[in-house]
């Protein structure tokens, strides 16, 4: 997945390598913020941290990525010393524009990664492709972050502060990545959506948190949906069929990745106020070192092709998953500066439903398969459970 705090879930995602989550991502949203004040139980629901962090970048950063140093040191600003950067000229066209292009960015990567991996000689060369895509987003960020652009103030971390999120960073991209290489795109994106309950487990657990009584029963549901996924989509494939099945590996790494995602999320919420810096920000930081780090343990756990034998073909792909994960983490800035969370979390379902829909296309599953139900099931749960919070949050914005 490339990097982005997304991620949704794909929740593409905040890593756009393999989804998106980027769609991180999707991904998804700023359901979960701490700045509420309301009664114990609204109280609660903020402290929350959406997985779709791993898609779509949280409002938070509408204000966090619009402070601009008066003097232009590196020491953070106070309140009193800060002025807003204006938005992006935006309309609804120029929006929906780039709502479209994060669309396809992610369902782009995600297909494009599966492809990449499906070739034996590159699909345990992982922490390779990581790096890769860490040092493309870094690219990115950098260049975006130019007094040109503007789209964000840099600022710099050290990196004993940075690094224990740049290991989270990593695990939070590769196991991910591995889980598509060992699976069919619909299981990897349908899996994604345990993000959800896990990060509102590890929220209870770590902050006592708690979710809305109706948001509890939503996720019920999306979590049956994914066992069902799990069972049908890992059963052997009869004799001579063409279909696509997910190895016991793959689940295995689904779920690992499900973990390290959800821990992520949860952890770089404190690093936001610790650091005191936007999503942006400390991407900017992670990214480099997490490239770098990668660098010193690839040599022992990578398998190497013989890259003058790798098709050019391959190459391609590999040019143009760096490209949709600028795309991505380009988009993620007009997304946020342009739309609120009910447009955020509509986009992270869309690339959940369309990324599931091709994926089961290209599975050579019919329309009578019994993980079809798992799967509407699931989406349906995950679905509901967005109502909910976008209710509740709405809620909670009246009582202030």
């Amino acid at each position: 997945m490339a990097v982005i705090h997304t991620p949704n879930r794909d929740r593409v995602g905040s890593f756009s390598s393999s989804a998106e989550t980027a769609a991180g991502a999707d991904d998804n949203d700023s359901l979960g913020r701490n700045a509420g004040k309301g009664d114990d139980n609204d109280h609660d629901i903020e402290k929350l941290r959406s997985p779709d962090d791993l898609d779509i970048i949280r409002d938070d950063d509408r204000e966090n990525d619009s402070l601009l140093r008066s003097d232009g040191d590196s020491a953070a600003p106070s309140t009193s010393q800060t002025v807003t950067l204006p938005a992006p000229d935006g309309s609804f066209t120029t929006s929906l524009l780039w709502m479209i292009i994060n669309t396809l960015a992610t369902v782009g990567i995600v297909f494009t990664n599966k492809a990449i991996f499906s070739d034996p000689s590159l699909k345990l060369a992982q922490l390779t492709f990581a790096s890769f895509h860490f040092f493309v987003t870094y690219l990115t960020l950098f260049t975006i972050s130019l007094p040109r652009f503007g789209f964000f103030v840099p600022r710099r971390a050290s990196i004993r502060d940075i690094l224990p999120l740049s290991v989270a960073m990593s695990l939070n991209v590769i196991l991910p990545n591995l889980s598509l290489a060992f699976s069919t795109v619909t299981f990897y994106q349908v899996a994604r959506i345990l993000l959800t309950p896990t990060v509102a487990a590890m929220n209870y657990v770590l902050y006592q948190s708690k979710l809305p009584k109706n948001a509890i029963i939503a996720l019920v549901p999306a979590c049956l949906g994914v066992g069902m996924v799990s069972y049908y989509d890992s059963l052997p494939a009869a004799s001579g069929s063409n279909i696509k099945t997910t190895s016991s590996v793959g689940v295995m790494f689904a779920f690992l990745g499900i973990f390290a995602s959800s821990l992520y999320t949860v952890w770089i919420a404190s690093y936001h106020r610790k650091l005191q810096m936007s999503s942006m920000q400390l991407l900017f930081n992670q990214a480099p070192v997490s490239a770098f780090m990668l660098l010193y343990i690839i040599p022992f756990v990578d398998t190497f092709p013989v890259w003058s034998e790798v098709p050019v073909n391959r190459w391609i792909m590999i040019l143009m998953s760096g490209g949709f994960a600028s795309l991505i983490n380009i988009s993620q800035f007009y997304i946020i500066a342009q739309t609120g969370p009910v447009s955020s979390t509509v986009v992270g379902h869309v690339k959940t439903c369309t990324i599931v829909a091709l994926g089961w296309i290209t599975s050579g599953r019919g329309v009578g398969d019994r993980s079809v139900l798992g799967v509407m099931v699931a989406i349906g749960g995950i679905i509901a459970y967005s109502i909910v919070m976008l209710q509740e949050k709405a809620r909670a914005a009246i009582k202030k």
